[in-house]
């Protein structure tokens, strides 16, 4: 035989063709060398699939047994590295074919009866997603768990909170970090039912039209733990929706991640000094030796736009496409890997980072009284004694502009004074101008009074646990 009869016969579709396929074009549309991580994925479906072709009397028990032992030995040469993957057998499912019809003969080769590498690669992509979902899930509820552990030792530290970037109202700092929790909570729920799109069987597709073999594929769905079978098989084999949704999501989470890295960021920087990283999550200068990065959280901010770039990327790969499956779709694990790993790295720093994040209440609190923070709480009092709102407004606003003529706080002008604004106001409007008698104000579901942020802990507590 030819060296060129031994470059085609590698190729599971070569009988047809009159010359080999040049290396450019093998390295250019070779696949092997990154979705080679499907491989327990792909062992996964196949055995599942030979299982039910043996139910369905479509292979022999013996050729069942051989698939199984075959799949067995490859899947223990795979974990120790012994399995050599070959660039001119194109991808992870013709790879373990072809060592497996190796090992086992024509046992092997009758494997793909009633399927094709477009129903079995969209079967793999999705059995690999379902499991990085559900660590990712995991790793959502850590981070979770470490942002509630911060803010229960906070409830009653004192943040100013802004709009703006201008000083508004004081806030508790726990409170601050439970509206992280509450969006990457958002993020989990996501996660939970785009599993569920996720997680139907296109197996038994074929390359585009279904097959003319009776396959059983309720029986192969049931095996691998997928809740529904697709109904159509055009659709199966070239959807990529949920690796979009997918992309989507992991977007939302990394965008959320990209939000509290900012805080992080400016709460580090000296001009605000409200918290401190833990070393091991910064680094220094080539040439400043005083300065102190924060890396990880810049980094994460940073790779937020790669993920989201990888969102837009999938998308566009999708728009053109007609039905059914194209070589485009090749296109679509390099994005959705680098997605999935991308987000674990992102999780698990984040969870151990926020667990040793060093608060500075003092330095807060300093903040939170330079903005006139109180003024909402001075125009609250005047409500309650019987102003108009949007005269307590006006009414506010010109002892601000006193005060800061004065270069003093509303709770440092004398009550002769605030008085001369109205004569309703007494005494106990000091109690109001407090960042402390501000924050225990807002007393109400979703509020910042530390009661109220206490009673939020034990409901993430008991939704984490």
């Amino acid at each position: 035989m030819s060296t060129n009869q031994l470059d085609k016969k590698s190729q599971a579709w070569s009988a047809l063709f009159s010359e080999p396929m040049s290396d450019l074009v093998k390295r250019y549309t070779s696949s092997v060398f990154f979705d080679k991580r499907l491989w327990q994925a792909d062992i996964q479906g196949s055995l599942a699939h030979a299982e039910m072709l043996h139910a369905q009397g479509l292979i022999s028990a013996q050729d069942w047994a051989s698939i199984d032992k075959g799949m067995a030995q490859i899947r223990q040469e795979i974990e120790s590295g012994a399995f050599e993957w070959q660039l001119d057998l194109e991808d992870v499912h013709l790879n373990i074919e072809a060592r497996l019809t190796q090992l086992v003969g024509d046992a092997g080769k009758r494997l793909h009866t009633g399927r094709s590498r477009n129903d079995q690669v969209a079967t793999d992509v999705r059995l690999w997603l379902r499991s990085e979902i559900d660590e990712i899930g995991l790793l959502l509820n850590a981070l979770q768990s470490a942002l509630v552990d911060v803010a229960e030792q906070n409830t009653e530290t004192i943040l100013p909170g802004f709009t703006h970037l201008q000083v508004a109202q004081p806030v508790s700092f726990g409170h601050h970090l439970l509206a992280y929790v509450e969006m990457f909570a958002r993020d989990a729920e996501r996660l939970i039912d785009l599993r569920k799109r996720v997680n139907r069987l296109p197996l038994g597709s074929a390359a585009l039209a279904g097959t003319s073999y009776p396959l059983d594929r309720e029986r192969v769905a049931k095996t691998l733990g997928f809740e529904a079978v697709s109904q159509n098989s055009l659709d199966a084999v070239s959807d990529r929706d949920f690796a979009i949704e997918f992309t989507a999501a992991a977007s939302l989470v990394m965008i959320h991640i990209s939000r509290l890295s900012e805080e992080l960021i400016l709460w580090m920087s000296q001009s605000f000094g409200f918290i401190d990283l833990a070393d091991r999550f910064c680094t220094g200068s080539s040439i400043m030796p005083q300065k102190k990065n924060p890396d990880v959280p810049e980094l994460a901010r940073g790779k937020t736009g790669r993920v989201v770039g990888h969102l837009m990327g999938l998308i566009t790969l999708m728009k053109g496409q007609p039905l059914a499956y194209n070589k485009d779709n090749q296109e679509d694990k390099e994005p959705l890997f680098d997605t999935v790993d991308t987000l674990k790295d992102t999780l698990r720093i984040f969870a151990e980072m926020a667990a040793g994040i060093t608060v500075k209440p003092e330095a807060m609190e300093r903040a939170a009284k330079k903005g006139y923070a109180t003024a909402t709480d001075l125009a609250d009092y005047l409500v309650k004694k019987g102003l108009p709102f949007r005269d307590a407004h006006e009414v506010v606003a010109h002892a601000v502009k006193d005060a800061i003529a004065a270069g003093v706080d509303l709770s440092e002008l004398p009550l002769s004074t605030l008085q001369t604004y109205n004569p309703a106001i007494e005494q106990d409007v000091f109690e109001v101008l407090s960042l402390r008698g501000s924050l225990n104000a807002r007393n109400l579901l979703g509020g910042t009074a530390p009661v109220q942020v206490r009673s939020q802990v034990a409901r993430h507590r008991m939704r984490l646990a």
